[in-house]
C-alpha cells in the first residue's frame, strides 16, 4: 500500500522534506556531522564536488575523492534530528517516490559518524580519536521503534543492575556498530569505546551551572562500570541513533570520534579545530584506500 502524504512528505520538486534531496543526490558512503560548518571541512578535500543542497540546519555536498563518491551531511545535534536525517535518507535510497511505496530491492547505506566527544575516564587524553564499539543511549530514541532484536540485552542488563535506581527513569538501551564497516578504521591512532548518547549537553552530561543534577553520583557510577572487561568511556548526544536506526533499516554505521575534553580531569583542547582536521583526514583516507 503507498504511504500517505502525510507519512511520506515530498516538497513541490519531489525531493525528501526535511534535507530537500532527491535520491540520486546522494552516494552509498555517507559521512555525517553534526556541525554544518564542519560539511565544508570535510568536503574540502574532495577531487571535485557534483552537489551542493541545504535547508535548516541539514547541508548535503556529494563529491568524489580518488575515484569514490561520498556525501556528507550535517545533522544538527541529538537523536530527535538523526531520527529525522536517517529515516529520510534511507528513503531516499529505498522508497520510489514515484509510487510511494517500498522498492523490491533494498540498497544499503555506510554511515561514518565524524563528531566530538568528551572523554569520561581520566586516561583517555584530550586530543586522541575514540570509535564506539558499543553505544549506550540515555536518549529514549529506539524505544519509539521495535528495537529488541538488534539490541545488546546482555549489556543493558549488566548496565541498569550496576546503576539501580539512577536510571529507573531512562532506561538506557544498549546499540553495537557495524563489524565490517568498523573493520576499515581499525588503527593505532583510533581507541575503541563504549560511547554514552545523552539527550542535552547540560545536565544529561551531568554538568552543572545554575541547574542542580537529578543524580548526584551517577557519573562516578557510569565511570566506575564494566561489562566483559569494557569500561564507558565517552559522552556524545548522536551515537546510539545512528547505530540503532541503521541496524533496524539494514544499513552500517560506525561513529568515530574527536576527543576534545575530558570530564575527569577537567582539560580541554588547546587546538580543537586541528584534533577534528586529523579525524577528517583519517577518516576520508581510510574511506578511499
Amino acid at each position: 500500500m503507498p504511504f500517505g502524504p502525510s507519512e511520506l512528505i515530498l516538497n513541490a520538486d519531489n525531493s525528501i522534506y526535511h534535507l530537500n534531496l532527491l535520491p540520486e543526490d546522494i552516494a552509498d558512503t555517507i559521512i555525517t556531522v553534526g556541525d554544518p560548518d564542519r560539511v565544508d571541512q570535510v568536503s574540502s578535500h574532495f577531487d571535485s564536488i557534483e552537489l551542493k543542497k541545504a535547508k535548516r540546519e541539514f547541508i548535503t555536498h556529494t563529491g568524489v575523492k580518488k575515484g569514490k563518491r561520498l556525501t556528507v551531511i550535517s545533522t544538527g545535534i541529538g537523536t530527535d534530528n538523526i531520527d529525522i536525517v536517517f529515516n529520510e535518507l534511507d528513503a531516499l535510497a529505498n522508497i520510489d517516490f514515484e509510487t510511494k511505496t517500498i522498492k523490491k530491492e533494498l540498497r544499503q547505506l555506510d554511515f561514518i559518524r565524524i563528531g566530538t566527544s568528551g572523554a569520561i575516564q581520566a586516561d583517555i587524553p584530550v586530543d586522541s580519536l575514540l570509535m564506539g564499539e558499543y553505544a549506550i543511549g540515555f536518549d529514549g530514541l529506539l524505544n519509539s521503534y521495535g528495537s529488541e532484536i538488534i539490541r545488546e540485552n546482555d549489556f543493558e542488563k549488566a548496565l541498569n543492575a550496576s546503576m539501580g535506581s539512577s536510571v529507573a527513569k531512562q532506561l538506557p538501551y544498549c546499540v553495537k556498530y557495524d563489524d565490517r564497516l568498523a573493520s576499515k578504521f581499525y588503527h593505532n591512532r583510533i581507541r575503541l569505546g563504549v560511547t554514552i548518547t545523552a539527550s542535552g549537553f547540560y545536565g544529561p552530561q551531568f554538568r552543572q551551572l545554575r541547574l542542580e543534577p537529578s543524580e548526584e553520583n551517577l557519573m562516578a557510577k557510569l565511570v566506575g562500570f564494566t561489562h566483559n572487561e569494557r569500561r564507558l568511556t565517552n559522552l556524545e548526544m548522536e551515537t546510539s541513533g545512528i547505530y540503532g536506526l541503521s541496524k533496524l533499516l539494514g544499513h552500517r554505521a560506525v561513529s568515530l570520534n574527536a576527543i576534545l575534553a575530558n570530564r575527569a580531569t577537567g582539560e580541554f583542547s588547546k587546538n580543537p579545530q586541528k584534533t577534528v582536521e586529523e579525524l577528517i583526514e583519517f577518516t576520508l583516507d581510510r574511506i578511499t584506500n
